[in-house]
């Protein structure tokens, strides 16, 4: 039996690369993709929450100087892309995804409608969210909160490319080691790396937890729905 009924997952942009330098690497997005197919099988009602940077880092120098707000709406654009590819692939898969964007490009996806994306949700259907919050000098981490509150998610997933939150960098420190859960308050004391501060804070202001797990561990995120030891919890 799953842990949780309804979850919003963060995927960062880079976490499609693979080991690319920028894109997306099909066979990548093809294991994340059955990763989700997954648990909802299971049961679980998948929102998610893209990131651009594997886009936009292809085009990051061009932006050296330009108005943060104009980079920023480039990134978004950048979610759009990937969002579209995550929808194709869990089409491909079996899914029936539904792309939502904050920013009207009514063409091509659907704009985010909050009685909609519940909708959809209840139907089981994955929804994508693209273009994170829709304003610029906001991060897709910030999304991913606010994202999360607005459904109802009992907890936000922050797939990353290391499996929790450490005690130090384990790449420099061999005895650091993982926290298995940590307060909001604990984990802003020890001034430790969970999530930009905006999204951290709206996170802890609604009292949503947040789970930091590695997509690129096999089985990983089916262990984080089933309340498995796996990642780092964060909580009130």
């Amino acid at each position: 039996m799953p842990a949780y009924k309804r979850i919003l997952l963060k995927l960062s942009g880079e976490a499609l690369m693979g080991d690319d330098a920028f894109g997306i690497n099909r066979a990548t997005i093809v294991r994340m993709v059955e990763e989700i197919a997954d648990i909802t099988r299971m049961g679980v009602q998948v929102a998610v929450v893209i990131g651009g940077g594997n886009i936009f880092r292809g085009v990051a120098g061009g932006s050296v100087g330009m108005d943060r707000a104009t980079a920023d709406y480039m990134g978004m654009l950048a979610t759009v892309m990937n969002a579209l590819a995550l929808g194709d692939t869990m089409d491909k898969a079996g899914l029936t995804p539904r792309v939502m964007s904050a920013i009207g490009i009514e063409r091509i996806v659907e704009p985010y409608v909050r009685p909609k994306a519940l909708q959809y949700l209840e139907e089981g259907k994955v929804v994508i969210f693209a273009a994170g919050t829709g304003n610029p000098f906001f991060t897709t981490d910030t999304a991913a909160a606010l994202r999360g509150a607005e459904i109802g998610a009992e907890i936000v997933l922050k797939a990353t490319k290391v499996d929790g939150v450490y005690t130090a960098d384990p790449k420099k420190d061999p005895k650091a080691t993982r926290y298995t859960n940590i307060s909001f308050d604990e984990a802003m004391g020890k001034h430790l790396e969970v999530m930009d501060a905006t999204a951290f804070a709206l996170c802890r202001d609604q009292k949503l937890p947040i789970k930091i797990f590695s997509i690129f561990k096999h089985g990983a995120l089916r262990r984080v729905v089933q309340g498995e030891d796996e990642g780092t919890l964060v909580h009130v």
